[in-house]
């Protein structure tokens, strides 16, 4: 058994499969769980003439995530594999930058956030592809569903920045 892995599985998906795949799995729950903090951090700190509007926005997005990174997570170990999602484990592997502690103007970092979903929108749309052409129908269809949750956040965010 690798060292990724905590239990076996009768999922009929060959072994390095499932390694391959709760290597994509992990990568992509390390950003979305970077992503989920990103969002908190703006909720809290967010300033300007639309802070209402904007504390309440950030504050669904958030919450919106919060299934992903599950749905996420228990894919992992349903493939055997160890969800790493603890914060500096999420930290250490996401590849979104990290959001300016500087300045919270709404306008500002609703365009940040708004970088930050494109990104990660990018990034599950890729791991659709890679899932699709490895055969793993399951979860290409994990990351097609949290791909329309982060389309539909970034046509919100950017809707402030008309």
């Amino acid at each position: 058994m690798s060292r990724n892995k905590i239990s076996s599985t009768r999922i009929d998906i060959k072994g390095k499969l499932r390694d391959s795949m709760i290597a994509l799995l992990n990568v992509q729950l390390a950003d979305t769980l970077d992503l989920y903090t990103q969002v908190k951090q703006a909720h809290w700190n967010v300033k300007g003439a639309h802070f209402i509007a904007l504390h309440e926005l950030f504050d669904k997005l958030a919450e919106d995530l919060e299934a992903p990174v599950d749905d996420i997570a228990e894919r992992v170990t349903a493939l055997s594999g160890i969800a790493l999602g603890t914060t500096r484990i999420a930290a250490a592997g996401s590849r979104l930058p990290e959001l300016p502690h500087d300045n919270f103007d709404g306008i500002k970092v609703t365009a940040l956030l708004a970088d930050r979903y494109a990104a990660l929108a990018a990034s599950t749309r890729a791991a659709i592809d890679v899932a699709s052409r490895e055969g793993d129908a399951d979860t290409a269809d994990l990351f097609t569903g949290i791909s329309r949750g982060l389309d539909k956040a970034l046509w919100f965010l950017e809707a402030h920045l008309a």
